[in-house]
């Protein structure tokens, strides 16, 4: 990246549509992991005005009221008012699962992977969680509207928001923040006062979040429209696995072919997009590049990975071919290898779906407790991804 670029990423709430139904796919998943560990899920979710239909191909051994978990899902996002047009008591919920392929089971009970494809993982020593900037920024700009919205700091915010931030890099450094972005959804009290809302949201969202990287000169838009009162599942439809960009790296790094939420850790596009960034983040973290991108691809029913690949952008710090031949020393590729080391049949997903997949620690969602409880001392500690206890022996190896 060239001097004086400038880089934008953006991120979505809990109550945008779209991660309405990452959320509710995620959630059947959990629900089926707590009891049977070895389900297999393929879970799709549609969510529009007033209906919810859930979709896919999962194969369990126990049972799970899924339009309860639904409506429980729902009203933890905030969507309780039937003045939004779409809330957990009044929502229509549609069904309609089958079972996993036969043929896709063979290759999985082998441990093979359920399906091809290639996925990436990316880190770079831009924050203290080796994640890009503009991502980091608009996933805690959001985080901070769902907490302040909870709390009622703000009065008459909705659960829907979207926030976008543009970073000025400086060869490949972030040296300041240019513009951001905040649309929030609202009660009808704010329609006429947006200049007020404005004011409350850079007080109570935009400084807490950007703390040293706020200035006076950076171009603030609050509902640019206008106006945002109708949004949610009502304004707009929702589909599990489109916003795979948010989910990810914001575009600083690459992204495979699939999405990520809704699917058991057999499926490749999610455990192994897990495990490159386990991979490029140790990397990082060991010192030996200051930017990372990791690409893994896999074969339906083939264990191994069908190539591994370093990119560290021109930062390396070491020779490239050595560090990929110290990761297959150090790091299990197949998909069993994937699952056992980053624990990844536990019910852990849920707070996947919303704030991002990695650079942060789970969220206090729906099996919070079970999760805590099952941890020394009732401590949850970082996504097993988000972990850099192979950073040592990397780079004790180079």
């Amino acid at each position: 990246m060239p001097r004086a670029q400038l880089f934008t990423s953006e991120s979505v709430s809990m109550g945008h549509p779209d991660k309405v139904a990452d959320q509710i796919s995620d959630a059947v998943l959990d629900a089926m992991l707590a009891d049977d560990p070895y389900s297999r899920v393929a879970c799709e979710t549609l969510c529009c005005t007033g209906l919810v239909v859930v979709a896919g191909e999962i194969t369990t051994k126990t049972y799970v009221n899924i339009p309860d978990l639904v409506r429980e899902t729902i009203r933890e996002i905030g969507y309780t008012s039937g003045d939004m047009r779409f809330d957990a008591d009044s929502a229509g919920v549609l069904v309609a699962i089958n079972k996993q392929s036969p043929h896709i089971a063979m290759g999985v009970d082998r441990d093979g992977a359920g399906d091809q494809g290639m996925m990436f993982g990316y880190a770079c020593n831009e924050t203290p969680e080796l994640m890009p900037l503009p991502i980091q920024l608009a996933h805690r700009m959001i985080e901070q509207q769902a907490h302040v919205r909870r709390e009622g700091t703000i009065p008459g915010l909705r659960p829907d928001a979207k926030s976008q931030v543009t970073v000025e890099y400086d060869h490949n450094r972030p040296v300041r923040v240019d513009t951001l972005v905040l649309s929030t959804q609202h009660d009808p009290m704010w329609n006429e006062r947006q200049g007020d809302l404005k004011k409350q949201v850079i007080e109570h969202i935009l400084k807490p979040v950007l703390r040293e990287w706020w200035n006076p000169g950076i171009t603030v838009h609050v509902n640019p429209t206008g106006c945002f009162e109708v949004g949610g599942p009502h304004g707009d439809t929702g589909l599990t696995g489109r916003k795979i960009i948010v989910d990810t790296y914001g575009g600083m790094g690459r992204h495979g072919g699939g999405a990520f939420s809704g699917k058991d850790p057999t499926k490749v596009d999610r455990s192994a997009a897990y495990m490159a960034r386990y991979i490029a983040k140790n990397i990082v973290a060991a010192g030996l590049a200051d930017r990372c991108e990791v690409q893994l691809s896999y074969a339906i029913g083939v264990a191994e990975p069908t190539s591994v690949l370093i990119d560290c952008q021109g930062t390396a710090r070491a020779d490239e071919g050595k560090i990929s031949d110290a990761v297959r020393q150090l790091f299990k590729l197949t998909p069993r290898g994937i699952i056992e080391t980053l624990k990844l049949r536990n019910p852990i997903y849920s707070p996947t779906a919303r704030h991002g997949h990695f650079g942060r620690a789970p969220y206090e969602g729906q099996y919070y407790d079970r999760v805590k409880r099952e941890h020394r001392g009732g401590k949850i500690e970082f996504f097993g991804w988000e972990k850099t206890d192979k950073a040592a022996e990397l780079k004790k190896l180079l």
